[in-house]
């Protein structure tokens, strides 16, 4: 038998901006057992979100997310989320129950009324790993055994690049195991808000999968100045590739951030993502070569027009970087080979070994706090450490210390 609730009052943003913040929604009835539509707001400066729960019959309910609420002008009225709502309605249940690619297939929504970056990211690896898998599996005959196989035959599977690195060298295993963790990462993800919407009634079966150990390694590819200077002088400047490359070295952006900057996110002396894959802003600051770099490529253009141009009025898109990568990179004859993300590990690398502060560093590229700059690059800032000990470390002038005599010690 489905709950009674306490409908709360949903329909003015007065109304809603009444009612208490946090991360337990409020309810408001429309079919009486059968469906209900649902407003959450986490924070007081922050819009709420529309939901719908749907009745499944044992005590169980399914919840959607339907999308951003109008509190601040923009955002989804409250009749809106209703007529969204109402299609729910009598949606057929799938035997067996709600299944692996169903609960991949609301995440990914839920992701992208959020994050939308790492919605896109979320489905790439979905579509790759986990549905050709454990897409048809029903969550409720989802085992611990079906899982843990799946994670160790994906960690024993070649990798893509195999043919330019022999994946049965350690390193190549690592980096393997570490992706499979990334995989298992997503589903989990997947799974626990199944849970948490009452589409399964356990989580057993995946609580007890733990992550592969021993993966974490410090990154070790970087270029040196001179390495970056020539990949530089390499890179094809008519299709605006060498542009590229010179920005992502001078500010740590990903890929994807650089092509989504526009001429009006360059202001003074700072460069402003305004969406990256965590989803949040920030501000880069630049250094005089920096400024001086992107005042150059704004002198006279529109705010909305693209920073950095593709042959001149196209917009970088995805994977456009890996030819010309790959192809300055051999021109520049560095070894070993460097992709494109090496360019955000050596604006780190660099960065940490003339002294920048960890907790600077990881705010510049985008990070919540330093753990992931502390494993990748903290053995970078050991060395920083060491060698300035040693620089100023007291001297006292004993060369030879086998030739020290010890003092006689005084009779009385």
């Amino acid at each position: 038998m489905a709950r009674t609730i306490r409908d709360a009052a949903l329909q003015t943003r007065a109304q809603r901006a009444r009612l208490k913040v946090g991360k337990k929604p409020h309810w408001s009835t429309l079919i009486a057992g059968q469906l209900h539509l649902g407003y959450r707001r986490r924070g007081k400066d922050a819009a709420g979100r529309w939901l719908v729960r749907r009745y499944l019959g044992h005590e169980r309910y399914m919840i959607t997310p339907l999308g951003v609420a109008d509190d601040f002008g923009q955002g989804m009225s409250h009749a809106e989320a209703q007529r969204a709502a109402l299609a729910h309605k009598g949606r057929p249940q799938r035997r067996g129950g709600p299944t692996v690619a169903d609960a991949i297939e609301r995440h990914a929504r839920w992701l992208r009324s959020d994050r939308p970056l790492a919605a896109d990211e979320f489905e790439r690896t979905a579509e790759c790993h986990i549905l050709p898998a454990l897409g048809a599996t029903p969550l409720a005959r989802l085992t611990t055994d079906q899982i843990t196989r799946w994670r160790d035959r994906l960690a024993a599977a070649p990798a893509y690049n195999a043919e330019h690195e022999p994946p049965t060298t350690e390193e190549r295993r690592r980096q393997r195991r570490a992706s499979t963790n990334r995989v298992w990462t997503c589903l989990r993800a997947a799974l626990n808000k199944a849970f948490a919407d009452g589409e399964v009634d356990s989580n057993a079966a995946w609580k007890r999968v733990a992550p592969l150990k021993h993966t974490v390694a410090a990154r070790k590819r970087f270029l040196s100045v001179a390495e970056a200077q020539r990949l530089i002088n390499a890179a094809d400047a008519p299709s605006g590739f060498r542009d590229l490359v010179h920005a992502a070295l001078l500010t740590g952006c990903r890929y994807g951030e650089l092509c989504r900057l526009q001429v009006q996110d360059f202001k003074h002396d700072k460069l402003h993502i305004t969406q990256s894959k965590s989803g949040r802003e920030r501000w880069i600051v630049l250094t005089e070569e920096g400024v001086a770099f992107f005042s150059a490529l704004t002198l006279g253009r529109g705010g909305e027009a693209p920073l950095l141009r593709r042959y001149g009025d196209r917009i970088w898109e995805k994977d456009d970087q890996q030819y010309l990568m790959a192809k300055a990179v051999k021109a520049a004859r560095l070894t070993p080979r460097a992709i494109f993300h090496s360019l955000r590990h050596t604006y780190a690398s660099l960065s940490v070994m003339a002294g920048m502060p960890l907790m600077i560093l990881a705010r510049n590229l985008g990070h919540v706090d330093v753990t992931m700059v502390t494993r990748h690059y903290g053995h970078l800032e050991s060395g920083y450490v060491d060698a300035e000990i040693k620089k100023s470390a007291p001297r006292y002038g004993l060369v030879n210390v086998g030739n020290v005599r010890a003092l006689k010690r005084p009779r009385g």
